[in-house]
């Protein structure tokens, strides 16, 4: 196999074959006749067909969220893809129950979908979905790979319906690939290809009071059902999800608040946004003055606060050995409109103009967390991705401009 390479793209020319990914790879073929093969025995061949395929330099950029079930997903994929402009829908024409979301940028895929057990098999082999074995990571792999470096895919569908594996959609590469689910970080080849990567990391007290929230109320779950569900996932979450965190550029942590002593409802919370030092293209939000400890209390003229207010904290920290930057919020908003005052306190937000923050946040109020700090930081994560975005974008379009000088 011979590889050429122009200013936008590269381009292998070859025979024509199956590939590894499930289907037939798009192919341009030219015939040349002045090349022949003969036999050993004498017998003359037919002209020999070349395959030339081009791929651009362009690869999409490709985001990793990890989370626990019921942790708040779905919203942050809202938010996120918002920030890029257009609605994320499921694919037109596929499967009502694929998991896919496309918009014009952006591409979400569930990794449930490479669940490689389906909801029987699991309860015959007595393993969960945080469970490894119950995913093919090897597939998870080859597939992300391939749509970073520009090839479609067939994907599997996990049906969460009916909790068999349906069959495969196409994936298109996107500008913008978000791998959303359980096991994002878990397979360092999988890992090794995000460009960031987002970790929400919900406490048990939060996270029980959301997941009654969503399985009774949407699912119909019964409350003995969601325990008993959550008792038997946690060991596998302690040893297969939470680990993942230490691997993540930015964790966006929900607590109970602190403004409320002894408070168990969940209603008001505490939510910290651990950012990792040194990330190349992401540089940490601050507050005030960056590297300082700034404990920051607003309520007054400038903000309204109703019983228990609203604190602020910024400073540095260590996570999983690395060096962190904290901005975290405890209490919450009562006029989203207002909250343009705390972000004009705020630096490296990465807004394209004044005031985008609380835009992005009054255009999504009826979305979970939009009047506290789960809301705020999600789409604050949103805003540096498109940065981050922007300029993978530009730096890869100035490489083969410079090596073209070359």
């Amino acid at each position: 196999m011979a590889i050429c390479t122009s200013l936008y793209s590269t381009c292998s020319i070859s025979t024509p074959s199956k590939t590894h990914l499930g289907f037939h790879q798009k192919q341009v073929v030219f015939y040349s006749s002045g090349i022949k093969k003969t036999s050993k025995k004498g017998g003359g061949g037919g002209s020999r067909p070349y395959v030339i395929t081009c791929t651009s330099n362009s690869q999409t950029v490709v985001i990793g969220l990890a989370a626990d079930s019921g942790c708040g997903k779905s919203t942050f994929m809202r938010r996120l893809t918002s920030v890029f402009g257009g609605a994320a829908e499921p694919p037109k024409g596929g499967n009502p129950d694929s998991n896919t979301l496309i918009s014009d940028t952006t591409t979400v895929i569930c990794l449930d979908d490479y669940h490689s057990l389906d909801r029987t098999g699991r309860k015959e082999k007595g393993v969960t979905a945080l469970d490894p074995r119950a995913n093919d990571f090897d597939l998870m792999y080859e597939q992300v790979k391939a749509i970073k470096d520009g090839i479609p895919v067939e994907k599997p569908i996990y049906n969460h319906v009916t909790g068999l594996l349906d069959p495969p959609e196409l994936i298109k590469p996107p500008k913008i690939l978000v791998i959303e689910g359980l096991h994002p970080m878990y397979d360092s080849r999988v890992r090794d290809l995000l460009d960031f990567s987002i970790y929400l990391d919900i406490s048990n007290e939060v996270k029980f009071a959301w997941k009654i929230q969503r399985d009774m109320a949407e699912r119909g779950h019964s409350l003995e059902s969601i325990k008993a569900s959550i008792e038997a996932r946690k060991p596998d979450f302690d040893a297969y999800i939470d680990p993942q965190k230490q691997y993540a550029d930015a964790v966006i942590e929900v607590l109970p608040t602190q403004l409320i002593p002894g408070d168990n409802e969940g209603k008001v919370l505490r939510v910290r946004l651990i950012m990792k030092e040194g990330v190349e293209l992401f540089s940490p939000v601050y507050l005030f003055d960056e590297g300082s400890s700034i404990s920051w209390i607003p309520c007054g003229r400038k903000l309204t606060c109703s019983y228990p207010g609203i604190k602020f904290f910024y400073g540095p920290d260590a996570y999983f050995g690395h060096e962190v930057s904290v901005l975290e919020m405890d209490g919450q908003f009562d006029r989203l409109d207002e909250l343009i005052y705390v972000e004009s306190h705020l630096s490296n937000i990465s807004t394209k103009f004044y005031g985008e923050v609380t835009q992005q946040m009054l255009k999504h109020s009826d979305f979970p967390g939009s009047n506290n700090g789960t809301g705020l930081f999600q789409t604050i994560v949103g805003l540096k991705i498109r940065d981050l975005f922007e300029q993978i974008v530009a730096s890869r379009a100035k490489t083969p401009v410079e090596a073209a000088k070359a």
